[in-house]
């Protein structure tokens, strides 16, 4: 406040000095116009004409249009059209003398009448801007009988005197409004110009009419009237569009949420919107009373209200108040350095400035209480609430962050994971407000022994864990460990009650993959191992890790597979055992992983089946391999498709309805797909699974048992199951040569199959003599790797697209034309492209 006194102090200093300057140069102009005057009287009718000229100028000048600059008003009026007239008119001395009278009468009966100063300044600029004026017309003595030939002249003159006037009254205005000469001189420019060629034209249009037709000059007031109104309608117009601009420009600006950058931002641009010399902002909300107080260019307060007072002639005070409950939020002041009377414009400018200012403290100060309590929550959410320890994420986000400088430098990491031994029984005894009592002290005196270095954290329970991070060596981390455990032997007081607590520790050192959790992981498994010893701690040992992590590694990334479709499929074909021509194909499901590669079906099957996305899995399995059918039958080959479904999925009563979806689709009937089941429990024991393939059926869709006879109960199921095809396991195939007991099995498959009108497939042919000992025991089909691997849907397209005859994987094993063949019991919708014989198309998830 010092500094600011200060400055204006010293901003009035100049004003009068400047100000000081212009009066005693007009002074010194009028004293020698008067002593011409007195030297050189003048006749009567001459000294009407100065009276007249005298009335003109103060009438002219009586036409104004007020600009407020803070506490100052800027006039423009008509005085200098008369001027000019006055200058044409009369000598020199008589047009200076004009001038300054006619001013003079103007400061006197003005209301309210001008300060000393200001009524000093504008006597003394009119007296300096008529001299200027007068002295350049004078040039030339003949102007007044003919102005018209004299225009050059005029207009020199009348923008000699503009240039003076504006250079005048350009820096005490600014000086007075604390302001940049640049912009005042700037602001309105274009108006002023243009206001002061109409001003000059007047002025020559009444000179001539004086010379030629004076009885005309009853017309020039209503033009000046009809040119005033018009000026001031712009200037309000202009004033008006720019003060909305400004507003929404300033509401823009207050559209933030931090409470200092509001208040800064209102003040300044209210200081600039209403042309203040100051503005004030108090706020009165309850936790955030403030007041801050400035200009245009400067914060000079802000900090709690000072309670000073507040002067009403000087000052608009506006009360922040919300629209809808009524609270009152502050107050809004407008001060300036000598009573403003605000217009109506500016009055409605500033309540609505008000309101936008008063929602936005309101949005900021919702904004401080959402932060302030996001900043709580955020501490709750890393800290535990009984203890204050920070808690698993917090211990999750300081580890992750020692990792990362670790691989930058030296040191080793280590996490202790620390667990109370037979803390239930104080729950069970005592209550678990005892054993609060215990996890406090605990936790205690841990972060004591610890150091600042350390993180202690608890997990949960009773299970706590400190990070130990930049550990010149491994060996560091199991002192430690024991030393905070040592802090554990002075019993814990619980209400006089001293209860001795014991706990037991695992220690891990960061491994070099896998991060916290794999570390977390490690100095668990060691914290169990020193349970199960009976040692108080103890570290990690990879021996001692048994951990199953791949399987659950594969289950975590399941979900994003089937969302983001991974799993692609591979077709094998079926062939008939004989003529070795496809009769149908098994789709089998692999899983391409984008970073992994090709992943091995047996460590996902599993994981899809326990987990809740075998619907979807099964969705898109069947999607895929009935789009690869319907490729093949548009190109002649109307084999069917095969699908692996778990037993799993017929206890979910909406596998019919995706059947058929899918089915429909790929525009396809129901005979062009196969549903490979396996045999089990879930399979031959629940009603529900025979509502849905009963179901299946109904759609022509055929069922067929995969790996019969290595299951539970193969005899059941094929009582219950409305089966159509049979699949010989791949282990009997491959020993049936050289175990009798294979052989058996696979010949009584056979029989079974014939006695139930079933077709008989055998899976893993992968020799000839295979083939012709599964031939020669009436096994009609076959699949495996003597005919084909499995392969992209691309690759059984160009297979089946070949126009060098019909398919076949594999060479007849009689010429076609010596034998006859007996009608082999299929179902007849399975018909091969080139033989139109028997034969099926499967799709699977599973490998051969």
């Amino acid at each position: 406040m010092t500094g600011q006194r200060s400055s204006s102090q010293q901003t009035d200093r100049q004003l009068r000095l400047l100000v000081g300057l212009v009066a005693c140069s007009a002074a010194l102009v009028l004293l020698a116009a008067v002593t011409v005057a007195v030297l050189h009287p003048v006749a009567f009718d001459q000294l009407m004409q100065v009276v007249a000229l005298t009335g003109l100028v103060t009438l002219t000048s009586l036409a104004q249009v007020h600009v407020r600059i803070r506490s100052n008003l800027q006039s423009v009026h008509w005085a200098d059209a008369a001027l000019l007239v006055a200058a044409v008119l009369l000598p020199v001395h008589w047009a200076i003398i004009c001038a300054t009278a006619g001013t003079f009468i103007v400061k006197v009966i003005q209301r309210p009448q001008p300060g000393p100063l200001k009524f000093a300044f504008a006597v003394a600029k009119q007296t300096i801007t008529c001299a200027i004026a007068a002295l350049i017309v004078n040039i030339n003595g003949s102007v007044a009988t003919e102005p018209l030939a004299h225009l050059q002249l005029l207009a020199i003159a009348f923008a000699a005197a503009f240039l003076a006037d504006e250079l005048l009254v350009t820096p005490v205005i600014a000086l007075a409004s604390r302001t940049r000469a640049r912009d005042r001189f700037l602001a309105h420019l274009d108006l002023r110009v243009i206001a002061a060629v109409v001003r000059f034209a007047v002025a020559v249009l009444a000179l001539a009419v004086l010379s030629q037709e004076p009885q005309l000059l009853i017309a020039i007031p209503a033009i000046v009237l009809s040119l005033q109104l018009t000026y001031r309608g712009k200037l309000r117009a202009r004033a008006e569009r720019l003060a909305w601009q400004q507003l929404a420009e300033a509401t823009d600006a207050m559209n933030v949420v931090q409470m200092e950058t509001v208040l800064h931002t209102a003040v300044h641009n209210g200081a600039r919107l209403f042309s203040a010399d100051r503005v004030e902002i108090e706020v009165s909300l309850d936790g955030a009373q403030q007041l801050v107080r400035g200009s245009q260019g400067e914060i000079t307060y802000h900090a709690a209200p000072d309670q000073g007072t507040v002067d009403p002639d000087t000052t608009a005070v506006v009360a922040l108040v919300g629209d809808n409950d009524g609270e009152r939020v502050g107050e809004l002041r407008l001060c300036f350095q000598a009573p403003v009377a605000l217009s109506e414009r500016e009055q409605f400018t500033l309540r609505a400035f008000a309101g936008a200012l008063c929602t936005a403290i309101r949005n900021a100060t919702s904004y401080a209480q959402l932060e302030h309590l996001a900043g709580q929550h955020q501490h709750d959410a890393t800290h535990d609430l009984l203890t204050g320890l920070p808690n698993r994420r917090r211990l999750q986000l300081d580890t992750e962050d020692a990792l990362d400088r670790r691989r930058g430098g030296r040191g080793v990491t280590a996490l202790l994971v620390l667990d109370l031994n037979h803390f239930k029984d104080v729950n069970d005894a005592l209550g678990h407000a005892a054993g609060d009592q215990v996890l406090i002290a605990v936790a205690q005196r841990l972060s004591a022994a610890a150091g600042p270095e350390a993180l202690v954290t608890r997990l949960g329970g009773d299970e706590f864990a400190v990070l130990l991070r930049q550990l010149p060596a491994p060996a560091l981390a199991l002192y430690q460990a024991e030393h905070l455990l040592s802090t554990l032997h002075e019993p814990v007081d619980v209400d006089g009650m001293p209860l001795v607590v014991s706990a037991s520790a695992g220690v891990a050192t960061a491994p070099s993959e896998g991060g916290f959790v794999e570390l977390l992981r490690r100095a668990d498994i060691a914290m169990y191992q020193a349970k199960r010893t009976g040692c108080s701690v103890a570290s990690y040992a990879p021996d001692n890790d048994t951990a199953d992590r791949a399987r659950l590694v594969v289950g975590g990334m399941l979900p994003r597979a089937v969302a983001e479709k991974e799993f692609i499929l591979q077709f094998q074909p079926i062939v008939d055992l004989a003529s070795g021509e496809p009769i149908s194909a098994e789709a089998l499901a692999r899983w391409q992983h984008p970073d992994k590669g090709m992943v091995d079906p047996r460590s996902f099957l599993g994981s899809i089946e326990r987990s809740g996305l075998l619907t979807a899995f099964t969705d898109a399995v069947l999607d895929q391999a009935l789009a690869g059918a319907a490729r093949w039958r548009e190109l002649g080959c109307r084999w069917p498709v095969a699908v692996n479904i778990s037993p799993r999925s017929l206890l979910d009563r909406r596998l019919p309805a995706l059947v058929t979806r899918r089915l429909d689709d790929h525009g396809l009937p129901g005979d062009a797909l196969v549903l490979e089941l396996t045999e089990s429990h879930t399979v031959s024991q629940l009603d529900i699974v025979d509502k849905v393939l009963a179901e299946l059926a109904e759609l022509g869709c055929m069922i067929a048992l995969d790996d019969f006879g290595t299951g539970y109960s193969s005899l059941s199921v094929l009582s219950r199951v409305p089966a159509k095809e049979l699949k010989i396991d791949r282990s009997f195939v491959m020993q049936m040569e050289n175990t009798p007991s294979a052989a058996a099995v696979v010949r009584s498959h056979l029989e079974l199959g014939r006695h139930l009108d079933l077709l008989v497939v055998a899976e893993g042919v992968e020799r000839e003599s295979q083939r012709r000992m599964l031939w020669d025991l009436g096994c009609t089909a076959g699949q495996g790797h003597l005919f084909a691997k499995p392969m992209p849907l691309d690759e059984v397209l160009a297979l089946v697209s070949a126009d060098d005859g019909p398919v076949r994987l594999a060479e007849p094993l009689h010429d076609p034309t010596a034998v006859v063949r007996m009608p082999a019991k299929r179902n007849p919708g399975r018909i091969s492209r080139t033989t139109g014989t028997g034969g099926g198309e499967r799709v699977s998830d599973s490998t051969t």
